[in-house]
């Protein structure tokens, strides 16, 4: 079986690394390049860098960041936020990221996933899908968590793998930064109805998180953010308690 991986994830706002709480209040908690640097001694998998605005105010994502990234860590690591062509993945791409993640733009034009796949390869787009439970189900979110759409978390995520994305990147909009745990209900319908890996992302507020979003979301990847950034989770010490709790990890 292959290992569970820990990816943090850095959301960048004017060049710094900010976290906020169900999308909002954000705050800064340092510089990108530097704790992508301590991430990938810490023992981090992957990393993930989303420019948060970029999609909202229409900006390319931060290439000359990308580059700096790429020459200080040696793990993959993908970037995201304002990817709309192909012309945006190559750039990025060829600055160094392994992956992209494409998002709004993605359900804007659902032909950008099957795009990227034919030209680079399934397992360099992953499809990120922000949701939250409604009245109406769950329904993914364009921009940031700005706005709803009548698009069902699940049929989308089919559809994204179907299209040939190498993996969902599923965020739970009413579990990011409350730290109650992550979404396992949903991750598991996603794991258990999908042929690709899902990564589940936000809910972590400590190791336990972790070890459930593996065991009953069925997730292949979990993401967090603010418990590494403020040093609440080493990530050695995660994946120490992750092993003893007999969860496949890289030690």
């Amino acid at each position: 079986m292959l290992a569970k991986r820990i990816i943090p994830c850095l959301d960048i706002k004017n060049g710094q690394t900010v976290k906020g709480t169900n999308f909002i209040n954000l705050r800064e908690a340092g510089d990108p390049v530097e704790l992508g640097q301590l991430y990938s001694e810490q023992g981090a998998d992957e990393l993930v860098y989303l420019d948060i605005t970029a999609s909202h105010e229409g900006r390319k994502t931060f290439t000359d960041l990308v580059k700096r990234i790429a020459a200080c860590i040696n793990i993959p690591f993908t970037v995201g936020g304002g990817i709309h062509e192909l012309s945006d993945v190559e750039r990025l791409l060829n600055a160094g990221a392994d992956k992209v993640s494409v998002n709004s733009a993605a359900i804007r034009n659902p032909q950008l996933i099957d795009d990227i796949a034919q030209h680079f390869g399934s397992q360099v787009c992953v499809v990120a899908i922000d949701a939250r439970q409604t009245e109406k189900g769950w329904k993914c979110y364009l921009n940031g968590g700005r706005v709803e759409t009548e698009k069902d978390l699940f049929n989308w995520a089919h559809e994204a793998n179907e299209r040939g994305a190498g993996e969902i990147l599923f965020t739970s909009m009413d579990h990011d930064g409350v730290k109650n745990g992550y979404a396992n209900k949903a991750l598991a319908i996603l794991s258990d109805t999908l042929t690709i890996p899902v990564i589940a992302s936000g809910g972590a507020g400590n190791k336990q998180h972790f070890k459930d979003a593996f065991t009953q979301g069925k997730a292949d990847a979990a993401l967090a953010a603010s418990v590494f950034h403020f040093g609440e989770i080493p990530i050695p010490e995660l994946k120490a308690y992750l092993h003893t709790e007999g969860i496949n990890v890289r030690i």
